[in-house]
């Protein structure tokens, strides 16, 4: 039988103080336990030195990259909060593990997407994620404040030449999540001039037609 292939991940960021979080070292021994423990082969160890708030890290970018392209089964970490700090974040992470066959596994906290518990704790933290509070609290805004009988929300401020891009992607049969890949691998900065798209961010482009004029002078 074919052993899964595990593609380690460690980070420790730049403000956090020595003996305060694993360092690489530790998280790498970590690592390679739980895989000779399962008996997976360690295909490598990425490697981050940058803050957990985001996920624009080339380590964990190529890691997920490789699961994505089937070239590896599982990304392995020590401790959950050495993937993410941020709950959204981890949803994308996890959303993307289920939909692309691949596993996550922490050893702190014992999260295993090849079990059931694990897919569950996936799918509840998706559904958490999209139900955010500030997120719900600000669409029910606009939707009030829109004036009757006219589009509710509030008209995105993407850019003509980001949205006409984000349609012809979602028309030629991407998903919502590749395209925020792709925009984020690039650096795109969203409509607020924020650093990660997320598939409600492409939803409220995708709501707008694009303006005709300005399509016709970009082609």
């Amino acid at each position: 039988m074919t052993p899964v292939r595990a593609i380690g991940y460690v980070r420790t960021a730049p403000r956090e103080r020595p003996g305060q979080r694993p360092g690489l070292r530790a998280q790498r021994d970590a690592v390679a336990a739980e895989c000779e423990r399962r008996g997976w082969q360690l295909v490598r160890v990425e490697q981050d030195v940058r803050s957990g708030r985001t996920l624009r890290r080339r380590g964990l970018r190529s890691a997920l990259d490789s699961c994505r392209a089937g070239s590896a089964d599982a990304i392995v970490v020590a401790r959950l909060d050495r993937l993410t700090y941020a709950l959204p974040d981890l949803a994308l992470v996890l959303g993307d593990a289920l939909r692309s066959g691949f596993n996550v596994v922490a050893c702190d906290l014992g999260v295993d997407l090849s079990t059931p518990s694990g897919r569950h704790l996936a799918t509840v933290l998706a559904a958490a994620a999209e139900w955010h509070p500030r997120s719900v609290t600000r669409r029910v805004r606009t939707s009030l404040a829109a004036p009757t009988g006219g589009r509710r929300g509030r008209p995105t401020s993407t850019p003509p030449a980001v949205g006409e891009r984000i349609r012809a992607l979602r028309g030629a049969g991407w998903t919502l999540q590749a395209i925020c890949d792709r925009l984020n691998a690039e650096g795109v900065p969203t409509a607020r001039g924020g650093s990660h798209w997320r598939p409600s961010s492409l939803r409220a482009v995708l709501r707008d037609p694009a303006p005709p004029a300005v399509a016709k002078e970009e082609r």
